[in-house]
């Protein structure tokens, strides 16, 4: 037994969770697609055949994440972001969807370079904040190479447009930028003009500003907010305490829009119900506090800061979907990490995940052991 737990030295809880999860997304995205995959393409199994690839290949991934050497390959993450922007300029030469260019259209495969930006930009954080020689007190060493090349990002993303995505890279990278000893005032500084861009935007532009009418006005009443909301008020009300049962969900017989992605959560809780909900969000809580724990025991800046990087990304993609599905927040279009059908955030998650496991490889005893 004890040469077991000798190998054994990755972060065993999180890998359980994670794969709970994905279970869970399997199973969900499944009742609720089932009835539209039969509609329009004249299989149930349609979007769940998509899905099980799309998990093999996340997992696969998972563990390519879970063994490379960290070190060697953060070195490269600036020119992958810049590769990466390049691909963001290439979607809005691919056929739109829905009214938006996000997605970069591999033969079958179609992929949202937003969500690896969103990594990369991480990754590419965690490495040059925590070079010694950095010293980010000094506003010009905040502004400089970063703003340049995050908001050249930050803005295709923008136009695609995507601003959930935008919005959770943005609040990111301040928290990363505050974790590595960033002054406040000079992130105020930063957040003023983004702020700005954003008023901007929706209320001179009219960028979205439709949705944030709808949303102003399902504050006080659901009900009176856009379709999508009272849709899924409605859904949330169907299925009560425990729910109406898998598969027996009515609101995906094409009332509630999106049942199998970015409106899951509702689709969710229509079949098993608060208490089936509570249990979801406590995987998710659970998720986040192992990703917490590994990123404040790191022995360095770096894997501290790579870490807690990863965990703020996850808990505002969650937080941002859960904030829309319940009217808490203006629509915007994230999907639920780990549970809404689609590959890109799914294989993203999933590195996310790996590169926890590895950094769990390498956890010290204490708290913040890099800060002695």
């Amino acid at each position: 037994m004890k040469r077991y737990q000798d190998k054994i030295n990755f972060d065993e809880p999180l890998l359980l969770t994670y794969t709970a999860l994905i279970v869970v997304g399997l199973v969900m995205v499944y009742s609720s697609s089932s009835v539209l995959a039969e509609s329009r393409f004249g299989s149930n199994f349609f979007f769940l055949k998509q899905q099980v690839m799309w998990v093999v290949m996340s997992v696969l991934v998972m563990a390519g994440m879970y063994r490379i050497k960290l070190d060697r390959v953060a070195v490269y993450s600036a020119p992958a972001l810049l590769l990466i922007i390049f691909m963001l300029s290439v979607v809005f030469l691919m056929p739109s969807r829905n009214g938006s260019h996000r997605w970069l259209m591999l033969g079958p495969l179609t992929m949202q370079p937003s969500e690896l930006f969103k990594f990369a930009t991480v990754v590419y954080l965690a490495f040059s904040l925590s070079n010694p020689k950095r010293d980010i007190k000094k506003i010009k060493q905040l502004l400089f190479p970063y703003l340049p090349i995050i908001g050249v990002g930050l803005l295709l993303i923008l136009m695609e447009p995507d601003l959930g995505t935008a919005i959770v890279i943005t609040l990111t990278c301040l928290g990363m930028f505050f974790l590595a000893g960033a002054k406040i005032s000079h992130l105020f500084y930063a957040l003023v003009p983004s702020s700005s861009l954003a008023f901007f935007m929706v209320y001179v532009m009219g960028y979205k500003k439709a949705r944030i009418m709808d949303f102003i006005a399902a504050l006080s009443d659901p009900l009176k907010g856009s379709y999508q909301a009272k849709q899924a008020a409605l859904t949330f009300g169907a299925g009560g305490l425990t729910g109406t049962g898998l598969g027996d969900g009515r609101q995906k017989l094409f009332f509630l829009p999106y049942p199998h992605t970015d409106f899951i959560f509702a689709a969710t809780g229509e079949e098993v119900g608060f208490i089936g909900l509570i249990i979801l969000l406590s995987l998710f809580f659970f998720l986040l506090y192992r990703s917490l724990k590994i990123s404040m025991t790191q022995p360095d800046k770096f894997g501290f800061l790579l870490g807690a990087g990863i965990t703020i990304s996850l808990f505002l993609n969650i937080a941002v979907n859960l904030g829309v599905v319940t009217s808490l927040l203006p629509i915007t279009g994230l999907p639920l990490p780990f549970i809404s059908y689609g590959g890109s955030s799914l294989l993203i998650s999933s590195a996310a995940v790996g590169l926890l496991l590895n950094l769990s490889k390498k956890r010290g005893k204490g708290t913040l052991v890099w800060r002695k």
